[in-house]
């Protein structure tokens, strides 16, 4: 099969669909690899590295021409529209669910898009989990920095110090992005409170913390309490394949601190508070209410060389899967692949993008 690994092109997105070892890995098996010039540049994979194993490099036109399956890391934006081939599959980061232009491209297209972070094995989401992780242990990072008056924040040192409490720490969510970011808030000092529906994930909470992290159940009534006392706040829920739901109201903002942060982590799919709007690392934040956002759609892209390493790491066994099998084949033997599939065939076949955006789902059982 002929891989096309293009450039990315998303605003400050430096990382790469696949690196030079992952390159070796399909050579291995027999199939072509094209890479675009300076794909890998941003990572610190030079076009050198992947010419020495025997990859491609061409420009961007080849790549989508010529590719039976493209691998990227962000969606496709509207300037690649025009050079996506109809029937192509493409394997990637899609979160469509807020996204309608791009979902009916797919449609219009007939593309077999393959979302990492809707592929589920064994009751997880192996492809998001290591940007979810990177993600999580940034937004307590990027919140702290936020918080220096010189940036519109509080002016609170969040560790605290001698005599003087430390800042409080609320996150929505206790998946993979909470549970990373819990570790961070704790391990720098932090008054820290997580928040989830399921009590399973907040016991699991309890235990790795050792009941130093506080919990609570996620309800109105506690988010409405507790953001009048945070001082950053890390959205982290997420609906796999759907939109995010509003938990944070605008109302809500006029009772925070003013120059308190939301790090809204799960902008991607729309985003957990009312208010969020996606943004860019060279354009990172903006302010309503007197309140900081900060909503970076690809937060992992600002490291991306650990990125690009640890998303390879959770890719190549299923890009091999897909490419040796053959995409039909893969999809009819592997459920972890079919829970992927976004659109298909000209249909929506993920339940949850189609609930969000409004189409009729078409199961997947019904087409192939």
């Amino acid at each position: 099969m002929i891989i096309g690994i293009p450039k990315e092109i998303k605003k400050q997105e430096y990382r790469v669909g696949v690196t030079p070892f992952g390159v070796e890995e399909l050579k291995r098996d027999g199939h072509t690899i094209l890479v675009e010039t300076s794909a890998g540049e941003g990572s610190g994979f030079s076009d050198d590295e992947y010419l020495q194993l025997d990859a491609d490099i061409v420009d961007r036109e080849t790549i989508f021409k010529k590719s039976d399956l493209i691998v990227k890391v962000k969606e496709p934006l509207p300037s690649e529209y025009d050079l996506i081939r109809e029937g192509q599959a493409i394997f990637t980061y899609f979160h469509l669910a807020p996204n309608r232009e791009l979902t009916e491209l797919l449609l219009n297209k007939k593309i077999t898009a393959l979302g990492y972070e809707t592929l589920q094995k064994d009751g997880t989401l192996p492809l998001l989990a290591p940007m979810s992780e990177i993600a999580g242990r940034m937004a307590p990072i990027v919140g702290s920095y936020y918080l220096q008056r010189i940036h519109g924040g509080r002016g609170i040192l969040p560790t605290g110090v001698c005599g003087v409490a430390p800042a409080k720490a609320l996150i929505l969510g206790a998946g993979v992005v909470g549970a990373n970011a819990a570790r961070v808030c704790m391990g720098i000092g932090m008054d820290t409170v997580v928040m989830n529906r399921g009590i399973e994930r907040l016991q699991r909470i309890d235990e790795m913390f050792m009941g130093r992290v506080k919990t609570l159940p996620l309800t109105m009534h506690n988010i409405k309490e507790e953001v009048k006392e945070a001082d950053i706040i890390i959205g982290a829920v997420l609906v796999p394949g759907g939109k995010t739901p509003i938990l944070i109201t605008k109302n809500m903002l006029k009772t925070m601190k003013r120059g308190s942060v939301i790090v809204d982590v799960s902008v991607d799919q729309g985003g957990c508070a009312e208010t969020s709007k996606p943004t860019t690392h060279d354009n990172p934040v903006y302010e309503v209410e007197g309140i900081i956002h900060y909503t970076v759609a690809n937060m992992p892209g600002a490291y991306p060389r650990t990125s690009t390493v640890a998303l390879t790491n959770a890719t190549l066994p299923y890009i091999k899967i897909i490419v040796n099998r053959g995409i039909e084949r893969a999809i009819r033997e592997d459920a972890a692949i079919r829970s992927a599939l976004n659109t298909y065939k000209g249909e929506v076949v993920h339940q949850a993008l189609a609930g969000s955006l409004g189409f009729v789902y078409k199961d997947i059982d019904g087409i192939i």
